[in-house]
């Protein structure tokens, strides 16, 4: 996952900070080395470690810091500020043109995810209720104009096309004009990339731009190429003078490096980050959440955004109210899986809870398990989902037969679910404000598993 490496070092200095009365300049010294050897170890540029760790030390050596009653605390919060503005500090959010359409311009090097990710910006617009058009102006690389049209397809978007046979500056030009004839607000353009920056590419792009005259030209890269993306994102930015950047691939980076330096390096903010590969894997980069995310604590704002976006009000109070009075069932719990998935993959979402990225150990969440407990409760019947205790050694066996597994994956969920259900129980008493949390605090502690652990 993005950052692992780097948000479990340091959550590991600052544990040792938080467990100290005070702190000597020696303590704080001690704590930014190694706090500087992640950032390094996590692929951040070494210009922008050296900046981040001598405008952390000036503000955490001062006397205000050793003064404090926690001053471990107080190192904490000024790394996760410093962390913030190094990421941008604040979100920096789509232009949006007052004469429609807004336009669009994708570029970046062949392999990043530009038309996949030209799709998943559709999509999002959509969601907020914008008219996007997508616009396939790569003829050279085989089959980008139908990934680009399946794409659009699927998320029931426009993508308007002339072919690999007219040249990129007109079918752009074109495509801006059929956005103004039919109404559609926003114009995403698919550009063409290379295996590496050349100048027929800028030049190309520099005629698109001319020809457009976009409000935003986003920059896609890999964020797994690390040093790489922000030397791609520096000649970019300087030939095209970019307006932003896309991070694809963030999920599967571990160390981070790109998404803490390209800011840094080029000025240009990072506007979106794509974490998964399904079409709706896309979400605005938030600079304060991503800092507190990598620190351990946790991203509560975007888990409820997703939330708003994904989950039914109605279901959820129905749900919250059965989980109270113990009227929890496996339909119910299929119902709540369905809901869970649409909002992405479960050992993201727990990052957003503060303190969760610790305890992932203990709760193992996997999703091939997640398809099995579904095709269980799948084979039940009505009556058997609603009242699980009627299941006798037939049923299990019938059940394990309908859904391709053992006698042994059934028993093993049922007694999962029963133990869920009292977790749940406790959980509702722990939001009510009863004796709730410090049982549940103890199940989670001794590795209490969920039935898709």
């Amino acid at each position: 996952m993005a950052f692992e490496g780097l948000s479990s070092r340091l959550q590991n200095v600052f544990s040792k900070l938080k467990g100290r009365g005070k702190l000597s300049e020696e303590d704080v010294n001690e704590a930014l080395r190694e706090v500087r050897l992640a950032l390094l170890e996590a692929d951040v540029n070494f210009k922008v470690v050296k900046d981040f760790i001598a405008k952390v030390k000036e503000q955490a050596i001062g006397q205000d810091v050793m003064k404090s009653f926690t001053p471990g605390m107080v190192v904490i919060d000024i790394v996760n500020k410093q962390l913030t503005e190094l990421m941008g500090g604040t979100q920096s959010k789509l232009a949006h043109n007052n004469r429609p359409p807004t336009v669009i311009m994708m570029v970046g090097l062949q392999g990043a995810g530009k038309t996949t990710t030209s799709g998943k910006l559709a999509k999002l617009l959509q969601k907020q209720n914008h008219k996007p058009l997508l616009v396939a102006a790569d003829i050279y690389r085989p089959a980008a104009i139908k990934q680009l049209q399946v794409l659009g397809s699927q998320i029931n978007v426009p993508v308007f096309t002339l072919g690999d046979q007219t040249s990129p500056i007109a079918i752009a030009k074109a495509g801006l004009q059929h956005a103004k004839d039919n109404h559609l607000d926003y114009l995403i353009i698919d550009t063409a990339g290379r295996l590496h920056i050349d100048e027929n590419l800028m030049d190309e792009l520099q005629q698109i731009r001319s020809a457009v005259n976009p409000d935003e030209i986003l920059l896609v890269i890999d964020a797994m190429t690390g040093q790489d993306a922000v030397n791609v994102a520096n000649n970019f930015h300087q030939q095209m003078e970019l307006t932003g950047v896309v991070l694809t691939k963030l999920d599967g980076d571990t160390r981070g490096g790109a998404a803490l330096s390209v800011k840094a390096v080029t000025g240009c903010p990072i506007k979106f980050a794509a974490t998964g590969e399904k079409v709706d894997a896309l979400e605005p980069f938030h600079p304060e959440r991503m800092a507190s995310r990598i620190l351990g604590m946790g991203d509560m704002l975007s888990l409820i955004e997703k939330a708003q976006f994904n989950i039914d009000n109605d279901k959820a109070a129905e749900l919250e109210r059965k989980m109270r009075t113990a009227e929890f069932t496996l339909e119910d719990f299929l119902d709540q899986m369905e809901q869970l998935k649409k909002m992405g993959p479960l050992d993201q979402l727990m990052e957003m809870m503060p303190g969760m990225g610790k305890m992932k150990g203990n709760m193992k969440v996997d999703e091939k398990q997640m398809g099995r407990v579904e095709a269980i409760v799948k084979s039940m019947t009505t009556m058997e989902k609603r009242k699980p205790e009627i299941l006798n050694g037939n049923r299990r066996k019938r059940i394990a037969l309908g859904s391709g597994t053992s006698i042994q994956d059934v028993n093993r969920l049922l007694k999962q679910f029963e133990d869920m259900k009292k977790m749940m129980k406790q959980f509702s008493g722990m939001m009510g404000g009863g004796k709730g949390a410090k049982g549940l605090k103890g199940k989670l502690g001794k590795g209490m598993k969920f039935p898709f652990g």
